[in-house]
């Protein structure tokens, strides 16, 4: 039996609440409370850091996630650092093609649609031969589906905008690069969404760009609660499980905070990374990179 709680894993390795001062703000004309980034995920993890990156950077945010009160207090969070930038919550399935289409379409009820953020996702850990169909079945349709369904839709909207342009940013992983056991359906997902995001690259012109984000293990509630877990199977405590699996490869010794990769969002949409186009920023200390 694993020697922490999940509650413990979550004490330890689990995220840092975020101050103002840790988003990266950037000289951006389109960076404005008339232009809108749609961030799915965003009530919490990388998803909530990223849409309060964005409000930092004075945007108006159209934050959708399957849980009301998360989203609500990713708006009162971002008033009370007093950021400059609006979140909208706007709730909804990512499973749900309806669902898919009104967050487009209220999104676009608060201005410009300039920027869409998809980092909605979930995990689930077993061998190829007992993973469960339906985890399956609705980890493709949240990380892989849904992110081609939302492009779809907001492909009008960025090219009504004035200079036709608009960004689609995907959040990858270290998994869409190299794979792990265990993890057949997240790994065959972010392979999937490179092909998303230099898709969307080809049939930009130019003006509408596409990236993704490859990230190793990050300070999530995602990782933390499943770590009592895998210490269980592979027979170690839940220390090891982070020292001697998660960070073994990396030459970076800890785990990221999902701030930090909100900083890589934010400095991929902005027009100081113009040629950032179907590639992916990979931040993984070394993981992929070096042996």
């Amino acid at each position: 039996m694993a020697d922490m709680t999940v509650d413990e894993a979550m004490e330890r390795y689990g995220p840092t609440e975020p101050t103002a001062d840790d988003f990266l703000v950037l000289d951006d004309p389109h960076y404005a409370p008339e232009n809108v980034a749609l961030v799915t995920g965003a009530g919490s993890g990388i998803g909530r850091a990223t849409a309060l990156a964005f409000a930092a950077n004075g945007l108006t945010v159209a934050g959708t996630d399957l849980n009301e009160s998360d989203l609500e207090a990713v708006r009162s969070t971002a008033e009370e650092l007093s950021l400059p930038g609006e979140i909208v919550p706007i709730v909804g399935d990512l499973t749900v093609d309806e669902d898919l289409e009104r967050i487009v379409d209220e999104a676009a009820d608060h201005g410009s649609i300039r920027y869409l953020a998809n980092i909605a996702g979930l995990q689930h850990i077993a061998p190829i031969e007992s993973f469960p169909l339906e985890k399956y079945d609705t980890m493709q349709a949240v990380m892989q589906r849904a992110p081609f369904v939302l492009s779809k839709a907001c492909l009008p909207h960025f090219r009504d905008n004035e200079d036709g342009g608009g960004v689609v940013a995907n959040m990858c992983s270290v998994h869409g690069h190299i794979v792990t056991r265990d993890k057949v359906a997240y790994n065959t997902t972010k392979f999937g969404l490179r092909g998303l995001t230099q898709s969307i690259a080809a049939e930009g012109d130019g003006r509408v760009r596409a990236f993704s984000v490859s990230t190793a293990y990050v300070k999530t509630a995602l990782v933390a609660r499943q770590l009592p877990a895998t210490a269980d199977r592979r027979g170690m405590t839940v220390d090891e499980v982070v020292e001697n699996v998660m960070l073994e490869r990396t030459r970076v010794k800890e785990l990221m905070e999902p701030y930090e990769v909100a900083n890589l969002f934010v400095t991929g949409c902005s027009t100081h990374s113009t040629h950032l186009n179907g590639g992916d920023m990979t931040h993984e200390g070394g993981m992929s990179l070096t042996y």
